[in-house]
């Protein structure tokens, strides 16, 4: 396979059990959760993946935590996954399976602020302040980024001045096959459905007290 970007259906044809497809400071990524039980079998594991990434001479994002490593995979130079991020994919979950660690998405998410304003440049500044990062000219993944990726990144929603609006509102990126148990959950929990018209790119849901917050998915967008 050459090293070229891969649909969202290419990448669900290539039938990757416990992966997810999730956008991550403006590129969509491979995503997967290896629970380990504890941080010496874990850096175990992190060390067999980075050597891995290392033969092919491709990077992969790494985060270990006392009972679990969490893996991204992406090639930036034709921004998103291609397909040596799925081969990548197979060797990590042989990995995992090789220890007898759970590999899973299912509890796995990215989050993003969006902010509501009429006058963002008044606004964006002094995020990137409070952030230590920079308020980006128009075109980048958002309007206020963390150098370190560490920090959701935000941006701004344009909005009136006068109407009653939620000013933030967290949209959280998951994979789609968790997208109607969450709803589901969301609603026996007292929230109510705001909106499915951009389903299944985003549903928009609000607490019992009207907060919203959008489910999104890389389904039904550009990807």
């Amino acid at each position: 396979m050459t090293a070229e970007r891969l649909t969202g259906q290419q990448i669900v044809d290539a039938g990757l059990d416990g992966w997810g497809l999730l956008n991550f400071y403006g590129l969509h990524r491979l995503h997967a959760r290896i629970h380990t039980g504890d941080f010496s079998r874990g850096h175990r594991v992190a060390e067999r993946i980075a050597a891995a990434a290392e033969e092919r001479a491709h990077e992969v994002e790494i985060d270990l935590r006392p009972s679990r490593v969490d893996v991204r995979l992406c090639s930036p130079s034709v921004g998103g996954v291609s397909s040596v991020d799925v081969e990548l994919a197979r060797q990590v979950s042989a990995i995992a399976a090789d220890v007898g660690a759970e590999l899973e998405c299912r509890t796995v998410s990215q989050i993003e602020l969006g902010l509501d304003t009429p006058d963002q440049d008044r606004l964006g500044p002094f995020w990137a302040a409070v952030y230590g990062g920079d308020y980006t000219d128009p075109g980048e993944c958002a309007d206020v980024v963390d150098h370190g990726q560490a920090m959701p990144p935000i941006w701004f929603q344009r909005s009136g001045s006068e109407e009653p609006r939620q000013r933030f509102h967290p949209d959280i990126y998951i994979d789609p096959a968790q997208a109607r148990p969450r709803i589901d959950a969301a609603l026996a929990a007292g929230g109510t459905l705001v909106s499915d018209a951009a389903a299944p790119t985003f549903w928009v849901l609000a607490d019992p007290d009207g907060n919203r917050v959008c489910l999104a998915t890389w389904q039904g967008g550009r990807y």
